[in-house]
């Protein structure tokens, strides 16, 4: 009769711990336990870890010396509106070397300036919602950086202009700052562009925002850099540093 009672005893323990058992697996995402997947809340953190791995390898890369200006596709270029200048470079004194002092210069002011990135983009990262982190992990090589880009551009940019602002007027090239060489280039310009033979050739005088047009140029550089590192993450183990990553991410592995 003991046994009898003992092992009714140890039947109904059983059963109430198994019980409970289910309970803290519903708490904590049943899926998790059965099968390995992530949690809603596991995925926006591994994204956010994901994007912040991104501006830190971005950072680094584009920050150092000839960060911009030895990544031929990242490279800064004159602006747009300055093309004029580069068309008539040969009646311009000295056109040629001011053209290579001013994209020099701000190439250099680009990397200056990314090197304060790092905590702008990362306030935007951790204050940024994402309601669905599966539809974003599960969207595309740089769906997390897309989104990123979508929800705080705005931010980013009137946060990074002051760091630009404080670049351009740095003298990193040597006893000129970026805004001087840019100055030098388009007061020469605009000095012929005034004359007759400016006249007769067409030239128009060229007023370019340089700040504007060097944060633009640093943001969207650093985006791809955070793409590609997103997109790294995403199809290579290895890059996957932390457990985190390796949770979230590994979800991707046999899609």
């Amino acid at each position: 009769m003991m046994k009898k009672y003992i092992f009714s005893f140890a039947f109904v323990f059983t059963f109430f711990s198994c019980s409970e058992l289910l309970q803290v697996a519903s708490t904590v995402g049943t899926e998790v336990l059965t099968s390995g997947t992530a949690t809603n809340t596991e995925n926006v953190a591994g994204l956010k870890s994901a994007l912040n791995l991104g501006i830190e390898s971005a950072v680094a890369n584009l920050g150092k010396t000839n960060g911009f200006l030895g990544d031929a596709a990242l490279k800064i270029l004159l602006p747009p509106e300055a093309q004029p200048i580069v068309d008539n470079i040969k009646i311009i004194p000295g056109g040629q070397d001011l053209v290579n002092k001013a994209v020099q210069s701000l190439n250099a002011a680009a990397s200056d300036a990314v090197q304060s990135a790092t905590p702008i983009f990362k306030n935007a990262i951790t204050n940024m919602t994402i309601a669905d982190g599966a539809q974003i992990l599960f969207g595309g090589k740089s769906a997390a950086t897309d989104y990123l880009k979508s929800k705080t551009f705005s931010q980013l940019t009137s946060a990074f202009a002051p760091k630009v602002s404080n670049s351009l007027g740095k003298k990193l090239i040597g006893n000129t700052s970026t805004s001087q060489a840019w100055s030098s280039l388009t007061s020469a310009y605009n000095q012929v562009a005034g004359t007759a033979v400016g006249a007769v050739a067409g030239m128009k005088p060229v007023n370019v925002n340089l700040e504007q047009y060097v944060t633009q140029k640093a943001l969207d550089a650093l985006f791809v850099k955070i793409a590609n590192e997103e997109n790294s993450i995403r199809t290579n183990p290895q890059a996957r540093v932390n457990t985190l990553l390796q949770k979230v991410f590994g979800q991707l592995d046999n899609k």
